[in-house]
């Protein structure tokens, strides 16, 4: 009998994968996988579709019944961002006396309260809430549902955003916490971790809503993980607290996925393109391990306190819709950012980049839709412009290419600008660029040559590279962080993203703060099912401090995580799509 059955499950903009995955000893093996169309609008008809799909015959509708773990991965949420589709937030910040904090929100609907707190966490001045119930009430008319409240220095004491959150719940609004999301204490950064927590959270329960009620529906009842960007897996029930820890779930799941696939990527550097329906998601590996951003994950030019793969989301996929502007010798036409609904060759309204690649490429036609209707869609584009519509075609993927290309050069100037970190260690060497491109996604075939051509480099598409993001999602790891601030002059250990205070020993050490750390992380691990995780310290400092009386005391902080990774490498056996 196997001893574990894997159920893998990716929810792209366009289409949800998903793989069956058997693991007997050490050897997987991949006994189901199939794709269909994501439905925005129904969310559950899609996992539905996706599961109904998988349980083709007699066996895989067995193998489904003693499914032991489910892992999702998903770019819905980066797909909102990118395409300018994620919900409004209203943020309420409190910093005290200092820089403005303006400066760093995001959106429309920004408020500063009066209030603030020292490097300390002590309360310099009070805070002033008699402003607030109007501008919740006039942000509710607007629309807004979810407000981020955050403090500079609430790691340190919560209370003022705690209370800001009390005031937002008593008009019906969500909130979300900035000190709660990290214990670090880079006030610009936590604006932005929790204003994009915010703005994904609508979305990001939906989904996990979906999936757990179909899975309960068919019968599924297993552990059920979501991928993070770093490229871990956590319970479903801490995601829906943290929902910015998935935003790069897709991204993070492809990585994985390629690591379980690709042989090759076990030596020298590898960029990897995960060239979907609404995005292309970029990431490098480096001798068999993923490239970390040690400076938190970016969004939209915006830094966060959320651990990271380094990937990068383009708005550049199958389905992106195509622009043509100018007139004459000087057409242009643009792919991206913005997706209208699927390819013509797959019934849609608008053509698409994909509709360009089937007008130049006529082998593919059996592979990617009708390629008659992308013949039409271009025709109808190029009409109005006195066009051919195959020279129209070429301009579209020349400009998908060039996007990709120089987005990825982008992303690997700003890896080179640091010292480089990956999964496993510190790389030595000051530099690393890519000796081969990994393609995955469902148009990596149609563009592999160009791709190729344009890097000057070997392209690799590995086996079931069309669901490589389900593969990833079913063989990660599980795991999770936290961050332990300890001040032994106030004798006080605080972990943030646990609201959790203990008494400090005056004498404990940078290295006692450790073994705590440590020994928290495994509990609260071992509380959400994952024993037997490996957890290692990524980041440990001390500072030397005073108080008001001059009485010195150790300001210490301790970053520490679940080992992320992957159980093995799959086996390629046989698996019918």
């Amino acid at each position: 009998m196997p001893e574990r059955i894997l159920l893998g499950i990716d929810a792209g903009g366009t289409h949800t994968d998903a793989v069956l995955i058997v693991c007997e000893g050490k050897t997987l093996t991949c006994r189901a996988q199939t794709k269909v169309a994501t439905n925005h609008d129904d969310l559950p008809s899609s996992i539905r579709n996706v599961l109904e799909k998988l349980a083709c015959d007699e066996n895989t509708r067995a193998l489904l019944k003693k499914v032991s773990d489910v892992t999702l991965g998903t770019t819905l949420a980066v797909n909102a961002l990118v395409q300018g589709k994620n919900a409004p937030v209203g943020l309420l910040l409190t910093a005290g006396p200092g820089l403005a904090p303006e400066r760093f929100a995001l959106g429309s609907a920004v408020a500063t309260v009066p209030g603030g707190l020292d490097h300390r966490g002590v309360e310099v001045t009070a805070l002033d809430l008699s402003k607030v119930p109007a501008t919740l009430a006039a942000w509710k008319n607007q629309g807004i549902g979810h407000v981020a409240c955050v403090g500079k220095f609430s790691p340190r004491t919560p209370d003022h955003e705690l209370a800001l959150g009390q005031c937002v719940q008593s008009e019906g609004l969500r909130v979300s916490y900035g000190h709660r999301l990290s214990g670090q204490l880079n006030f610009p950064r936590r604006i932005a971790t929790a204003w994009y927590n915010a703005s994904v959270e609508d979305l990001h329960a939906r989904f996990l809503d979906a999936v757990e009620g179909v899975l309960a529906e068919q019968g599924i009842h297993a552990s059920v993980r979501l991928l993070k960007a770093d490229g871990g897996a956590v319970p479903v029930k801490l995601s829906r607290t943290e929902p910015v820890q998935s935003i790069l779930s897709g991204p993070a799941a492809s990585v994985m996925g390629v690591l379980a696939l690709t042989p090759e990527v076990t030596s020298g550097t590898s960029l990897l393109l995960d060239i979907g329906g609404t995005t292309t998601d970029m990431a490098v590996i480096v001798d068999g391990s993923p490239v970390i951003d040690r400076n938190g994950m970016l969004l939209q030019g915006r830094r966060t306190l959320v651990r990271a793969l380094a990937s990068l989301s383009i708005g550049v996929g199958g389905d992106s819709k195509l622009t043509v502007a100018g007139e004459g010798q000087n057409l242009t036409v643009s792919a991206g950012p913005l997706r209208d609904g699927n390819a013509m060759a797959f019934g849609g309204d608008c053509p698409t980049l994909l509709d360009a690649i089937n007008t130049l490429e006529p082998t593919l036609a059996g592979e990617h839709g009708d390629r008659k209707r992308s013949q039409q869609g271009l025709e109808k584009l190029a009409e109005p412009y006195a066009a051919d519509p195959r020279h129209l075609a070429e301009l579209a993927v020349e400009n998908a290419i060039e996007k990709i290309y120089n987005q990825a050069q982008a992303l690997l100037d700003e890896i080179n600008a640091h010292p480089i970190y990956t999964l496993k260690a510190l790389r030595s060497q000051s530099a690393v660029f890519p000796e081969r491109l990994i393609l995955v996604g469902g148009p990596s075939d149609c563009l592999k040559a160009r791709l190729s051509e344009r890097f000057q480099l070997p392209a690799i598409i590995p086996a079931y590279a069309h669901v490589a993001n389900a593969v990833g999602a079913a063989l990660t790891r599980p795991t999770a962080s936290l961050e332990v601030y300890a001040d032994s002059g106030k004798r006080q250990l605080r972990a943030p993203k646990l609201d959790h205070t203990e008494t400090l020993e005056r004498t404990s050490t940078l290295n006692d703060v450790k073994k705590r750390a440590l020994a928290l992380l495994s509990e609260h691990l071992a509380e959400n099912s994952m024993e037997d995780v490996q957890v290692e310290v990524l980041e440990a400092d001390l500072f030397a401090t005073l108080d008001d009386y001059g009485t010195s005391s150790r300001d210490m902080r301790v970053s520490c995580q679940a080992v992320p990774g992957i159980s093995g490498r799959l086996c390629h056996a046989d698996c019918a799509l």
